[in-house]
């Protein structure tokens, strides 16, 4: 068993319970009891002119990006034996996240979870090698 799959596990953890804790604007509604998509974009379309919306998205988006930074951070230890290596820093933005989600088929954004759409993006995009 290799070193690296609690560290995994962990990160894929870390990402469901993101998903599960749901801010007041953006009350669970998957069956599953996940922040969906259709949530995070109605936060993404009303941030602009709506200070709640805008401060529950920048609390959810930043949870978000702390934690798989973290998880990341956390993955390459012990010091000198890196088993996460990622060509570019770890980034999230409103667009990068918009682009993630509208992936998906509409008619599945009420009962699909956006945080692991989300965390898969920012790994696929910052080139990240997970590797044993």
């Amino acid at each position: 068993m290799s070193s690296f799959k609690p560290c995994r596990t962990l990160l894929i953890s870390t990402a469901i319970a993101l998903g599960l804790t749901a801010p007041s604007f953006a009350a669970a509604s998957t069956a599953k009891g996940e922040i969906s998509i259709i949530q995070v974009m109605a936060m993404l379309d009303q941030a602009p002119s709506n200070p709640a919306a805008n401060q529950v998205l920048t609390a959810y988006l930043g949870g978000i990006g702390e934690t798989v930074g973290v998880m990341v951070d956390l993955a390459a230890k012990p010091e000198g034996s890196p088993l996460t290596a990622c060509r570019t820093r770890i980034a999230l933005d409103v667009k990068s996240v918009r682009r993630a989600l509208e992936t998906q088929p509409k008619s599945q954004w009420q009962q699909m979870a956006a945080t692991p759409l989300i965390v898969r993006d920012m790994i696929k995009r910052a080139g990240c090698r997970l590797t044993d």
